[in-house]
This record gives C-alpha cells, structure tokens and sequence, in this order.
C-alpha cells in the first residue's frame, strides 16, 4: 500500500528571533518547503539582536540555552554573554539555511483570515498568502518606559537598556539608573567602573542567588570540540538541576523553596555588611514572587565608593536630573532606564483579524489569553509561540519552544493528510484550560505579595504553575476534542 500523499502547506513566521529560527528548521526536516520568516529589523537574533548594553549575558547556563540538536562548544562562559548568543543563532541560522528564507526590514502591519488562507501585509507593501501564521515574535521585546512627570525634559542622554545609546560616553558622568531586576543587576556592575558617581533607583529590592560565572578555557572547548557528547551531558544536568531547584521552588514544592530562600537570604548576608544598606536591599515578599536573579557582581558593584541606592519614590524628573519625593534633586549627565517590557503585546501592534473580521484586540479586551499558550479562538491556523503561561519558573526557553513545536507539527502534519483545512482552539476549551491553570496558581509564590511583570492587569500570573514534566508530558500530544476541525 503506498503512502498518501502529504499536502506542502505555506508558513509564514513572524520573527527571526530563537523560536523563528527553530520553526524554519523543524518545519524543514519534515519536508515541508514553502517557508516565509518575516523579520521587523535588519538582523536576526530578536533579544539577542535588540539587548546591547554592557554586562548582557544569558541567566540560564549555556550549554542548556542551546537547541538540543546543536550543542555549541564555543561557549566562553557559564553564562554566555550576548555578542556570543547571538552569534550562535547567525551560525545555526547559516548551517541550516534558514537565513535566505528571513525577509529583513519586512515589518508586519496586518493580518487576516479568510477560509484556510492567512493574508498578511508588511510595512514594505509586500502581501503573502499562506496556509499556516505562526507568530514568534517573543514575549519581552517592546520597551516600557516609566510614566513618570518630566521624562521627557530631561536635558541630558536618555535611553532604555534595550535602545543602549554606544555614541554616548559614561566616563566620569553622573548617571542615574531607574530599575533593579535582572537587567539592572547585570548593567549596574559594568557602569559602576566607568561613571563618577552612580544612582540607582530603587523601588522594589530584588532576591539575588549567586552562581559565580565560570570562564571556561581553550582547552575545555578543544575537549568538547572532540567529544560533543560531553556537552549533551551538561544539557541533561543543567536541565535538571534548574527542573528540581527554580522551577519547582517557584509553583511551591516545599524543600525546593526553603532551599532557594536560604540560599538568596545568605547571599545577601554573607555579601552586604553594612546593615543599614542591606536593609534596603531586602526584599519584604517571598523568594520567587518574583524573578530570581542570578548574579554575582551586583551587590559587590553597590557598595563602591561610587555607587548610591536611591530608595526614595521619585517625584519627578526635571531638565537637571531626578527628584526624590524627599525634595532631594539627584543631578545627572546620563539616566538610563532599566524598566523592563510590555509583557503581554505579544504580536501587537500588527493588525490581526481572525474568523469573522474578529480582531485580536477585540478577544484579547479583557484578558490575554490562549489555549495550550498556543491557540486563540477565533483564530485558526494560527499560532502563537511563548504565548500568556508558557513562562517557567526560571527555566531555558529554547527548550519550550521546542516542546511547542513538536505539537505544532503534529497538528501540521495532520493537516498535510488532509484530515482538516482549519483547526482553531473552541471557547470552552480556552475556559476549561484558564481554570485548570488558576487551580495550580494557589500554591505558587507569585501570589506571594508583590508586583511583577509576571502578574496580568487582573493580579493573575501568566505563568505555568505545575511542573516542567508536567507540562512537557502534557504537550506530547494534541487533544482534538479541544478543537474545532473544518474541511473545505
């Protein structure tokens, strides 16, 4: 009996960031050719491409923030720095050939539905139709800039950590530093060398475990060069380790928990001796609620002569520099701002307009959400990759892109043997899922007294509470009764 004949659907990918590179590469070993990434900027590398500020690294292990098919044993740190990540995407992205299928500068303004077809519209005034839209545009990538009076009368340089201005020259500058997460705690450091004086303001401390970040030698990479086997072994370790420490510390298993908070509370002790400051550095919500930092630099950084914790609210912002809610004016050459990111944009602001003339801001209106992180009523053929609750606890998103893959591609593959043309998600499916996922948010620490980007516009964390083996178990395969299947 011969084998049927599979459908080539057309895909277009929204993005040429981590998941973007993956998509083309699975999409093409399983034989399915007509591929379109379409990428906003001039380079791939989306996070990677976009953070350039001095200190960026990665706060997962390297050889565990790589794509499990290609180790790299390259990597010069235990916590590989940004020029070199990015660097591995442009050489994966090249060895696979995905870079000639990604259109540079195509931004995209619209997208819409119509009976199996995906019409989407670039800021070139290109059109492309496909089968498939899967958006892979990431979740922390459009800026937030803090609502704060006087920002912009500010006379002197002003930027966000993800717009880092290199023309601007910090030696011997007077620079302000608004933010103390991760980024922060990674910039801080780097701009204590350089700057004559350095505030930082501080509005909510930060729990910070220290894991020292290993230089790894020539002669490591020679050894793993020779045996790649070697470095599958990290992945596995490393895997392992953040499964059975963060990850589980942060949705509530006990011993993991007690294990983290010991281990932040006895950093800040050990490394912060004068009493007064570590004070102000301590956090007064639990450990996990939210992003453990890991860092080493950051509390040896602001206890230099140089450095001043700021922890009064701030007033304003005027032309000379930030004002306290004290009175105090804080004068500066340079204010940078180390705020963060609209976390829940997702493929917004492009226009997508699903089934019905549907449009995603019209679903989205009251709460970001999707079925599986995945799918969104509405929407067939749609997908959309690291969506709302795929976060988990401080783990490796290549390896959930991953995961969200292999799903993806189940549901492709079913559609390339014509056992539908339009699968969406149903609304009882996304209600049953928002329900089962608030049952686990009980016991996690998100809800554990603070404010964080992890939190929605309702106080609900857009995060995964159960375990990654859960959720890896969980996505191995698609459940159609959680779909609605047509065929044209």
């Amino acid at each position: 009996m011969t084998a049927p004949i599979l459908r080539n659907p057309s895909v277009v990918v929204i993005g040429a960031g981590m998941t973007g590179i993956l998509l083309a590469i699975e999409l093409e070993k399983a034989g399915i050719t007509d591929i379109t990434i379409l990428e906003k900027k001039s380079d791939l590398g989306g996070t990677w491409r976009e953070n350039t500020y001095p200190g960026v690294a990665c706060d997962i292990p390297a050889h565990m923030y790589t794509y499990s098919f290609e180790p790299n044993p390259e990597w010069s740190h235990r916590f590989a720095h940004g020029d070199e990540i990015q660097a591995y995407f442009k050489r994966v992205s090249d060895k696979y050939k995905v870079t000639p299928k990604i259109h540079f500068n195509e931004a995209v303004s619209e997208a819409s539905y119509n009976k199996g077809k995906w019409t989407t519209k670039t800021n070139q005034g290109k059109t492309y139709v496909s089968d498939f839209l899967i958006s892979a545009t990431g979740i922390l990538h459009h800026p937030a800039r803090p609502n704060i009076p006087g920002l912009d009368t500010f006379q002197g340089k002003c930027f966000h950590t993800a717009e880092w201005d290199h023309s601007v020259d910090l030696n011997g500058k007077r620079i302000g530093i608004i933010g103390t997460g991760s980024t922060a705690a990674q910039v801080i450091p780097e701009i204590m060398k350089l700057g004559k004086k350095v505030s930082v303001f501080q509005r909510t401390p930060q729990w910070i475990v220290r894991v020292p970040d290993t230089d790894y030698t020539e002669k490591d990479k020679e050894r793993w060069r020779k045996d790649i086997n070697i470095l599958k072994r990290f992945h596995r370790w490393y895997t392992f380790a953040v499964e059975q420490t963060f990850s589980k510390a942060v949705i509530g298993k006990k011993i993991p928990h007690l294990l983290m908070s010991f281990l932040c509370k006895r950093n800040l002790k050990n490394s912060v001796k004068d009493p007064v400051l570590r004070a102000k550095l301590t956090p007064n919500y639990r450990v996990g609620c939210k992003r453990v930092i890991v860092n080493s630099t950051f509390y040896d950084a602001i206890q230099k002569p140089n450095a001043d914790l700021v922890t009064e609210g701030i007033e304003k912002i005027t032309e000379k520099g930030v004002v306290t809610k004290d009175g105090k004016l804080h004068e500066l050459d340079v204010l940078i701002l180390a705020t963060g990111f609209h976390p829940f944009n997702f493929m917004r602001p492009m226009n997508l307009t699903g089934k019905d003339g549907v449009s995603i801001d019209t679903v989205w209106k009251k709460k970001v959400q999707a079925y599986r992180s995945l799918f969104i009523p509405h929407f067939p053929n749609f997908v959309l990759m690291l969506g709302p609750n795929t976060p988990i606890g401080n783990f490796s998103v290549i390896a959930m892109s991953e995961v969200q893959t292999k799903y993806i591609l189940k549901i492709i593959n079913d559609w390339r043997k014509k056992k539908f043309d339009e699968i969406e998600t149903t609304e009882e499916a996304l209600k049953d899922f928002a329900a089962y996922l608030k049952a686990g948010m009980k016991n996690t620490v998100w809800l554990g007294g603070c404010q964080s980007w992890y939190l929605d516009p309702d106080g609900d964390p857009a995060m995964w509470p159960y375990t990654w083996s859960r959720w890896e178990k969980e996505m191995k395969t698609p459940d159609y009764k959680d779909f609605a299947l047509h065929s044209f």
